[in-house]
């Protein structure tokens, strides 16, 4: 798993990294939570068990305090430096998750999946139903080229739908879309995933699976539009955007991108 805190290309010139503003002392569990170490909630069950040291003295009280430049950190014995630097994460948002910092119904949101960076930007969101690729930075300018229409980076999806599937069906989807209240999508490439002994556009109400990519990102873009057709989505995963891929990562899970998905990341569509 590499760990890319470097620069981002845009156009032919490269911008350098800018560093987020840490406060000099801190929480123990949010310290180890920048450092990578865990997620807060985690973090704080380290401190807890007594695995946790600063300056060779168990830490176990949850509001203990940390200088990250003078006190030393250990996790089994282990030293720990905290992230100051710009980040650029993949996380597999699972079903259930809430894209959001807190929530005030006390549901689960993606910010217990993640290490608390300082300024942590979501790079556009998933609702609660929905599942697979979120990006997140501490870097605006990035997140602004990923979410922007005017960039076209792409946004793959794997949906499943159930309804009457027919040719006319795939056609207005592919073609700008009235969605109401005066939104209008600009349209989408949509093609039918093809499965072994199954006729892909029979109107019969079994689950069709379709593979969306989109150049905009409109608040449950993909739902309204297969509402509008008179298609029900039973799943949705989004697998891909611009260069960056799910791939393997279990839900839940999360990783630092690579130089490379940085790099291209924008570009890509």
């Amino acid at each position: 798993m590499t760990r890319a805190l470097g620069a981002v290309a845009s156009g032919r010139r490269r911008e350098q990294p800018r560093v987020s503003t840490v406060p000099r002392r801190e929480r123990l569990q949010r310290y180890l939570a920048r450092a990578g170490i865990a997620s807060r909630r985690r973090a704080e069950a380290l401190i807890r068990a007594g695995r946790v040291q600063i300056n060779g003295q168990p830490a176990t009280e949850l509001g203990t305090t940390v200088d990250q430049d003078r006190d030393r950190v250990l996790v089994d014995g282990r030293p720990v430096a905290a992230q100051s630097a710009v980040v650029y994460l993949a996380l597999h948002k699972p079903v259930g998750v809430i894209t959001t910092h807190s929530d005030p119904h006390g549901r689960p949101t993606v910010m217990e999946l993640l290490p608390a960076f300082p300024g942590l930007l979501f790079v556009g969101r998933l609702d609660a139903e929905s599942e697979g690729l979120l990006l997140a930075t501490t870097d605006g300018r990035w997140s602004q080229r990923i979410q922007h229409p005017r960039y076209g980076c792409e946004k793959e999806y794997l949906v499943h739908v159930t309804g009457r599937l027919t040719p006319q069906t795939l056609r207005r989807l592919r073609r700008p879309l009235d969605l109401g209240d005066g939104d209008r999508s600009s349209g989408a490439q949509v093609t039918v995933v093809e499965r072994p002994g199954e006729d892909a556009t029979s109107p019969t109400p079994a689950v069709h699976h379709l593979r969306i990519v989109l150049r905009e990102g409109r608040k449950r873009q993909i739902r309204r539009m297969c509402a509008v057709v008179g298609l029900t989505v039973q799943r949705l995963v989004r697998v891909r955007v611009g260069s960056v891929e799910l791939g393997t990562l279990a839900p839940g899970g999360w990783r630092h991108l690579t130089l490379a998905e940085i790099e291209t990341a924008a570009a890509a569509g």
